[in-house]
């Protein structure tokens, strides 16, 4: 019996001056499975989040749209709100930092913190803007580096040569508000002593509360020596006013993290209001995550748990850190029309699919993480729709027809269902460590064994015997039972069709009888269920072209550009690529003219994987085809050879191969080839796949 857990999880506000896009859904949608994965469990989880509403930079996109900060913070809460809800992220409450409760939780730590005298005051010189009468954060002052020279630099650092610096030590400085030239200006400001708790630091990092990588990187700040924090700035400012003082407000960056406080304090106004203490006291036993991108590790992992501990509250159980968001292998842009919303996506695609994609990606690493629409497209088809919803389609028309929706009254094979629900305490650790890709891969692999079981009782043919049609039954019963098995394995990243394939067992509810984590350990026997619907359909190349046509930039050039369903996309955005996809390479070489050239780009997008040939079968149907399963290292795939005049399947098994393991899934009639086998010779008897050395290993690149 598994201890129960109380757990708070918050995920990264996001700022409120523009919409969200796919780089900020990819840590919503990271956490969003994490929660869900721990509710399955039967733990308590309260999920919050909310807007990071105060800074100049809001102040300034509000004045230049002619409204009040406050009006823009509630105009993007309400935005945000809506695409987060659409991507299936179930927060508790999303809230906002310029709230009461915000404020009022600011000033009191604040004062806890100036009466251990942990708050000074000195003088600073800072730049400032004439014309407007305003101090100028870092990024709002521009000119030459001082270290090399480099023209447009921020006041902060140097893109070029990476320096370091203070606005005022720019060279040919300009403000970016009005052009005009900052001088100096002194002003007193308020420090937080960071240095009172190196020791602190030190042992929390040192107790495993983040990755290890992080927790090195972040040993350069104290071998530099931890420096007092600047936690106020003047006047104008959309903030909090700091207590005691006329023209003083805290830096977004005090308040911004207790916005998670706030947020759950304000929950506590429905779920009692002792809640607060329970989750927030230095003492408290609960746990406290929080998912935040790399670029604000320092202010989570070092100012944040130093005030907690100054304020007397309790320090993250975990900080758990994830890389950026790149597309096609590039820094999300706006020129190049990859800078992509989370509205535009859901203009064109499913977010279950995006949810899917990335689940398959995120490991509980800091590496960035890639959207490649070329494998977007093709890892949803393959998995979600040739592999885990495949299992249902083709058992549940049998059960329909001929057995009245009603599933036999006994489990066919109890050991291939033992074995599947044996995988529960290996993906229970797998999720539990947000080591998702991992997971997905048990899952698939599992999905694999479902489609090889079917494939290997043919119940279409053994439904037109009338000897053995119970089991058919039989077989097709099983088959239904094993994708309710993977169904519930995939629950918390796939939860709108988990609530449509609810419906299709005819199993009212979802946490617990009917796909409840504990609930499968026993299969559904002598069950009616509903006639299946359709859940998930495939990907088309032109949805996705669609989308990032809503994101090209308005000066690019549109109408007239031909994209080919099947072409790569993504890369020369609105461009015809030439390649046709799916041609015999290698084969008959020599007797047929030779293609068009193409560059040595177009070449190197070819991913050429070592692949071991597991399985091989006939295709009864097909004259040339041999049906393989092949191991590529990451997953397993069915792929179609059209090799069976030279190899007898049986031969075939256990060799190392070489495939095409990017190419675009192609469903035949028997079923959907997930990339090619290559081959060479002039045909019939001499076709000879292509074999690497057996020292390598499957999944290894061929270059």
């Amino acid at each position: 019996m598994r201890k129960k857990r109380e757990i708070l999880v918050t995920s990264a506000l996001p700022y409120a001056n523009g919409s969200l896009h796919l780089g900020h859904m990819v840590e919503h949608v990271q956490s969003d499975i994490w929660v869900r994965f721990q509710r399955l469990l039967g733990n308590t989880c309260y999920f919050v989040c909310g807007e990071d509403a105060h800074g100049t930079t809001m102040m300034l996109a509000a004045e230049k749209q002619g409204i009040a900060p406050e009006a823009l913070a509630k105009h993007y809460q309400a935005e945000h709100s809506q695409d987060l809800q659409a991507f299936n992220i179930n927060y508790d409450n999303f809230y906002t930092t310029h709230s009461p409760e915000n404020e009022a939780l600011a000033t009191e730590i604040y004062q806890r913190l100036l009466r251990r005298g942990d708050i000074v005051t000195k003088t600073i010189e800072q730049a400032y803007d004439p014309v407007r009468n305003i101090f100028l954060p870092d990024r709002y002052v521009v000119g030459n580096c001082p270290k090399c020279d480099a023209a447009k630099q921020y006041g902060d650092s140097c893109e070029v040569c990476g320096a370091h610096y203070s606005p005022t030590e720019l060279k040919n400085p300009v403000s970016v508000i009005s052009g005009a030239t900052p001088i100096t200006k002194a002003s007193e400001h308020y420090f937080f002593c960071l240095e009172k708790y190196k020791q602190v630091l030190e042992t929390w990092l040192s107790q495993k509360h983040m990755q290890p990588e992080i927790a090195n990187k972040l040993q350069e700040w104290f071998t530099a020596g931890l420096q007092q924090w600047d936690i106020s700035r003047d006047a104008p400012y959309f903030g909090f006013k700091i207590p005691g003082t006329a023209d003083k407000y805290f830096y977004v960056w005090l308040d911004a993290p207790i916005g998670y406080m706030a947020s759950f304090k304000n929950l506590c106004n429905t779920i009692g209001q002792e809640q607060f203490d329970r989750f927030w006291a230095a003492d408290a036993t609960t746990e406290l995550y929080h998912f935040i991108g790399k670029d604000i590790v320092y202010f989570h992992t070092l100012f944040w748990p130093a005030i907690l501990t100054g304020a007397n509250f309790r320090k993250p159980t975990q900080v758990c850190v994830h890389g950026f968001l790149t597309v096609n292998g590039e820094k999300m842009s706006k020129s190049r029309g990859t800078f992509i919303t989370a509205r535009q996506y859901l203009q064109c695609l499913q977010p279950e699919y995006f949810r899917y994609y990335f689940a398959a990606k995120f490991g509980d690493g800091v590496d960035d993480l890639d959207l490649n629409l070329t494998d977007f497209v093709q890892r949803v088809n393959a998995d979600l729709v040739g592999k885990f919803v495949n299992i249902a389609s083709r058992c549940a028309g049998f059960i329909h027809k001929n057995f009245s929706d009603k599933l036999s009254a006994n489990c066919y094979d109890t050991d291939l269902y033992v074995h599947f629900i044996s995988k529960r305490s290996v993906l229970e650790q797998m999720f539990n460590a947000r080591q998702y890709s991992k997971a997905v891969r048990e899952i698939m692999a599992l999905a694999d064994e479902a489609n090889r079981f079917i494939d290997g009782h043919k119940p279409w043919l053994l439904i037109k015997d009338p000897s053995q049609q119970q089991l058919a039954h039989e077989v097709c019963s099983l088959g239904i039972n094993l994708f309710r098995v993977l169904m519930v394995y995939l629950q918390s990243i796939l939860p709108t069709t988990a609530v449509a394939v609810a419906e299709f067992l005819n199993v009212a509810d979802l946490a617990d009888a009917g796909l409840g984590w504990d609930a499968i350990t026993q299969p559904l026997l002598g069950h009616k269920i509903n006639e299946f619907k359709p859940l998930l359909r495939r990907i088309e190349y032109n949805e996705v072209q669609k989308m990032l046509d809503l994101a090209a930039p308005e000066t690019e050039l549109k109408s007239g550009a031909e994209v080919e369903t099947g072409t790569k996309i993504g890369v020369e955005t609105g461009t015809k690529i030439e390649t046709e996809t799916g041609t015999k390479i290698g084969v008959e070489t020599g007797m047929e003219p030779i293609a068009a050239t193409i560059s040595f780009d177009d070449f190197a997008k070819i991913d050429l994987r070592v692949a071991k040939i597991v399985n091989a079968e006939s295709v009864p149907e097909a004259n040339k085809l041999i049906k393989l399963t092949v191991d590529i290292g990451l997953e397993t795939r069915q792929v179609f050879a059209g090799i069976k005049s030279a190899y007898e399947p049986e031969d075939l098994i256990g060799k190392l191969t070489v495939v095409v393991a990017n190419l675009e899934p192609r469903k035949m009639r028997f079923g959907v080839s997930a990339g090619m086998v290559l081959a060479s010779g002039p045909g019939g008897a001499d076709l000879w796949i292509l074999e690497p050395n057996v020292q390598t290993k499957p999944g290894m690149r061929v270059k």
